[in-house]
């Protein structure tokens, strides 16, 4: 951090929030509401976690010993891995206020946890709350039963001290784990029962600093010391003077079942605490825990009219869609790390500026790999979202324009937090304030506009969402006029993404990584010439959106015309002369290019005077300014946003172009690119594997899909192409998420594009889950 207290005056702009009432403070999202939601499983980083909505919070998890690793060792299961130490995991249900179940399979146990919350009796904000842990045999006979060792934590962020509970050591039917007290919750209690007959041991320790991050390393250490003193795998039963984090070891065996309950709000005076832990816990936690797996059923039923005499596993696949997109929805609070302008006083890259502190609620794109917030991909997720809880996504999109900087610029990736920072790799960490990622949070709420006219919403629902447009378009105006400002290219309506490197010898294309489409070829030499044509649909998106929010509003005074731009960028003889290659029959990008670039050995000789070889790049041929000749999901952009005419024959040769196996088409979804591209499936470095560069994304897909649903039902020569390739399109996607999922246990980040087997990240119930959608044909209205 390069500033100090003394310098808060000279505040750089690049970390000065916008000036205008945060959306957070919204009536809306006050009282019952924020109450309703103060409690969590909020963490999605870790297999199961529980915190609160506050920067400072009281937080709980589990973790347990899996199998022996080579070194003899036992691997501790915490933070969640994308590898195959579990074969599957995620949440199977969850309703993102007040219940979830989750099912982890590990070797031959299935760990199933089940949350709930409940208000009824307590007088502490946010209510009480219950965990089940269902410890069950997979493919074994009952009577055979394993050794479980979980251990559940309880911690205070904010260093209050914990109190252990008298009884620990002596598991009765109900003991008291852990007590404290808490400004925000009041006296509160931890109590654990057990539903089984099974036998049961406890132990413990205390830690006085409540490192989370690496909790487990401290746990195991505290193992292996007691290991070799008795030869037992136990914790020492011993706690660090003002401890604020407990961690309690509860070894038992597969075929048990243990309930912790939280309770808050104790009164002395009023000390219900038995029952209400009774409540919470054995038969009448088995009831609510029914009750509330109904009321899921019930809702998933009303919200995606899937029929009844679709496939279970089809079925199975939507509820997980929605319940791991729901259940991955977090809390995070941190400073996100700024890149300091050229004309401030950093010395390095390494220097760096720092964000004011900021909360955010959001949904994240995968808990193994990518368990924070991503601004592009949320766009993608609240389209799901809404149409559960439009209330949440109207929060979650608050939370994200409260972000913005007095320039309109919001962070692209938000690392907030020791246990956001754990989870990725330094060079990704600090945000440079020069790019921007594509504006989704606008296709959500032009949804939400066109669910207005749709009569989706009741009279009151309607009124919040308007009220939150009309505090919103403050920001959402400055948003767009940061990337009409910093992103225009040099002609009249061109635009181009900034950040991409014109310098680098080791990338065969230089990146784009704020586009989102990371390694997606783009013209070989970055120059401020280019045009990107996804990059000038956004914007048409953008302004389109925001003329539909003040002809919604029904206020003319807002003193901006977005109308005009509306009208330039979609001009389609202007598109057309600016990106359509008619040979091709297709959208391109254009700036200085050649075809003729590759990536060879050279030996290097270091300081040390060693040599070594090195992959570098070299261009062959002189670049020039042209169509960039590369076909792919940037190619169907004027498409996806259907800028070209129904009746017009370019409209043809994007049907052919998409439903041709030598291009992009597949028997399991639409290729990112297409294979008569010369960086088809190429490597970027000598370690970067290709990413954008065939494989088959969920998002692109669904809106490439949203749009030839369009066309099979505007009026035009095309419809009924456009309706035999939509159908075959959806089942092909259908059929392949599903097979993957009942042959892995997961939704993935992407899929191969020649046998439709799921890669990339795990549970990638971000964009990935857009087959919910898909199976219930829900596509945003345009």
């Amino acid at each position: 951090m390069m500033m100090t207290g003394a310098d808060e005056f000279q505040r750089p702009r690049v970390i000065t929030p916008f000036p205008a009432p945060k959306l957070s403070d919204l009536p809306m999202f006050q009282g019952d509401h924020k109450e309703s939601l103060y409690w969590g499983t909020y963490r999605p980083q870790v297999y199961f976690g529980v915190r609160a909505r506050t920067p400072h919070s009281l937080l709980a998890g589990l973790m347990w010993l899996g199998d022996e690793k080579d070194d003899g060792k036992h691997a501790m299961r915490h933070f969640c891995e994308n590898s195959q130490d579990l074969k599957s995991f995620g949440w199977r249900e969850h309703n993102g206020i007040d219940f979830g179940r989750q099912e982890l399979l590990d070797q031959d146990m299935i760990l199933e946890t089940s949350f709930v919350k409940s208000k009824e009796g307590s007088l502490g904000y946010g209510g009480d709350w219950s965990v089940r842990i269902n410890l069950i045999n997979k493919g074994l006979d009952d009577e055979v039963k394993r050794t479980v060792h979980l251990f559940f934590y309880i911690a205070d962020e904010g260093g209050n001290v914990l109190n252990l509970g008298k009884d620990v050591l002596e598991l009765k039917e109900s003991s008291l784990l852990a007590s404290g007290s808490r400004a925000d919750v009041g006296n509160w209690q931890m109590h654990l029962t057990s539903q089984s007959q099974a036998h049961f041991e406890t132990h413990y320790c205390g830690f006085k600093t409540p490192d989370i991050v690496n909790l487990s390393d401290a746990v195991q250490n505290n193992l292996s010391v007691q290991e070799n003193k008795t030869g037992r795998l136990q914790l020492s039963d011993t706690s660090e003077d003002s401890s604020s984090i407990y961690v309690f070891q509860i070894s038992t065996t597969t075929q048990s079942t243990i309930d912790i309950a939280f309770v808050s709000g104790i009164r002395e005076e009023t000390s219900d605490v038995e029952q209400r832990i009774m409540s919470l816990t054995g038969s009448p936690l088995s009831s609510l825990l029914e009750e509330k797996h109904i009321a899921f059923d019930a809702k998933f039923k009303e919200c995606f009219h899937l029929s009844e005499k679709l496939d279970s596993e089809i079925l199975m696949v939507g509820k997980a869609a929605i319940g791991n997109m729901l259940g991955g929805i977090g809390y995070f609070y941190g400073q996100s790390k700024i890149q300091a302008p050229i004309s401030s006083q950093a010395k390095s890259e390494d220097e760096f500026l720092l964000y004011w502190p900021a909360e955010l609620y959001t949904a994240v794109p995968s808990r193994p790999v990518f368990p924070r917030g991503f601004l592009w991909d949320e766009g993608f997720h609240q389209l799901l979202v809404w149409r559960w809880d439009f209330r949440i996504t109207l929060e979650i999109l608050g939370n994200w324009l409260d972000l913005m900087n007095i320039d309109g610029w919001i962070p692209r990736e938000q690392i907030l937090g020791d246990e956001a920072l754990s989870k990725i790799p330094k060079e990704y960490v600090v945000q440079i304030p020069s790019n921007g990622n594509p504006p989704t949070l606008l296709l959500v709420i032009r949804d939400l506009i066109n669910g207005i006219r749709a009569e989706k919403f009741n009279k009151e629902e309607r009124d919040e969402i308007l009220s939150f447009l009309d505090l919103a378009f403050v920001r959402l105006d400055a948003w767009f006029q940061w990337f009409n400002t910093s992103q225009k290219g040099k002609e009249m309506g061109s635009y181009y993404w900034h950040g991409r490197d014109s310098l680098t010898n080791l990338q065969l294309n230089p990146q784009s990584l704020s586009s989102g489409f990371d390694d997606y070829p783009r013209a070989s030499h970055p120059t401020e010439d280019e045009k990107h044509v996804d990059l000038r649909c956004w914007m048409y998106l953008a302004a389109d959106c925001m003329n539909s929010i003040i002809e919604f509003l029904g206020e003319k005074d807002r003193h901006v015309d977005y109308s005009s731009t509306v009208k330039l960028l979609s001009d389609f003889n202007l598109l057309n002369q600016m990106h359509y290659d008619h040979d091709l029959g297709a959208y391109l990008d254009f700036g200085n290019h050649t075809e003729d670039v590759r990536l060879v050995w050279k030996e290097v000789t270091g300081d040390d005077g060693r040599v070594s070889r090195e992959l570098v790049r070299e261009t062959f041929g002189k670049p020039e300014l042209r169509l960039v000749p590369h076909i792919g999901y940037v190619s169907f952009f004027p498409f996806m946003f259907r800028i070209i005419p129904p009746a017009s024959s370019i409209l043809e040769k994007q049907l052919d172009l998409i439903s041709n196996r030598s291009v992009v088409w597949s028997d399991y979804g639409l290729l990112s690119l297409g294979k008569t591209s010369s960086l088809y499936m190429k490597y970027n470095t000598e370690h970067e594997a290709p990413y954008w560069r065939g494989a088959i994304w969920m998002n692109m897909n669904y809106m490439i899909l949203s749009s030839l649903h369009h066309y099979s039902i505007a009026d035009g020569p095309y419809m009924d192409k456009a309706r035999t390739i939509y159908e075959e399109l959806r089942s092909n996607l259908i059929r392949n998420v599903v097979r993957n999922y009942d042959e892995t246990g997961y939704i993935w980040e992407h899929y191969d594009q020649t046998k439709g087997t799921g890669e990339g990240g795990r549970v990638f119930t971000g964009w990935s889950a857009l087959i919910l959608l898909i199976m219930s044909e829900e596509y945003p209205l345009f």
